[in-house]
């Protein structure tokens, strides 16, 4: 599977009408939820990273995805302060590594939005397990990890040693896209194993409703 009919997969319960397949709410309508999330990723591909600019790739692709939720509700619940990270490989497999500092009233609200608001994650998943997940930021750095994976990436310099700031692009996901490059990207788990370094990285902030 290419990677952005992949990407349009995992967002098909969005109310986004761009990605095709789903529908729009109205104004009288109230949705069941919505989020706002800061994303952070590397994968095997090279920079930059061609799936996130809306042109498909038949190249292997292995990547982990880190997920703060910052603010959102579902069904009326709170969201903020859930985080996990997904690993994959493109089109084929996740394993979801969800945050063990969550309280137990979060991690129920996890479980009830995941297979809504994450649906392509969800389908795919192999394992979902709760482990420790340790997250670091610098001003030019950012780092997290999990048992099965690490990574490590630095922001690619623009002009004048200036951050690689993106928007307009084809994807609710993708708002504010800062690229980054890989210094450490590793997993280890009965389903794969991996190492790159210099490969693809960004961040960027999620908006999206269902």
């Amino acid at each position: 599977m290419k990677r952005r009919s992949f990407n349009k997969s995992l967002l098909t319960a969005l109310t986004i009408p761009a990605l095709g397949g789903v529908h729009t709410l109205t104004s009288a309508q109230t949705p069941r939820w919505s989020l706002v999330a800061d994303l952070a990723e590397c994968c095997s591909c090279e920079i930059p990273c061609s799936c996130n600019f809306g042109r498909p790739t038949d190249l292997r692709c292995d990547g982990n995805r880190l997920i703060q939720i910052r603010e959102g509700q579902f069904e009326g619940e709170d969201l903020a302060g859930i985080n996990f990270l997904v690993t994959f490989l493109m089109g084929n497999w996740t394993r979801i590594h969800i945050d063990d500092s969550m309280s137990d009233a979060q991690f129920a609200t996890f479980e009830k939005m995941f297979p809504v608001a994450f649906a392509g994650f969800d389908r795919l998943a192999r394992n979902k397990a709760r482990v420790p997940l340790a997250i670091s930021r610098t001003d030019s750095t950012l780092a997290f990890s999990v048992p099965e994976s690490s990574v490590e990436m630095r922001l690619l310099a623009g002009l004048g040693g200036s951050p690689i700031v993106i928007n307009g692009l084809p994807n609710p996901a993708y708002h504010d896209y800062v690229q980054y490059e890989s210094v450490v990207h590793r997993h280890e788990s009965t389903d794969a194993s991996w190492s790159y370094e210099g490969t693809n990285g960004f961040t960027s902030v999620m908006r999206v409703s269902g």
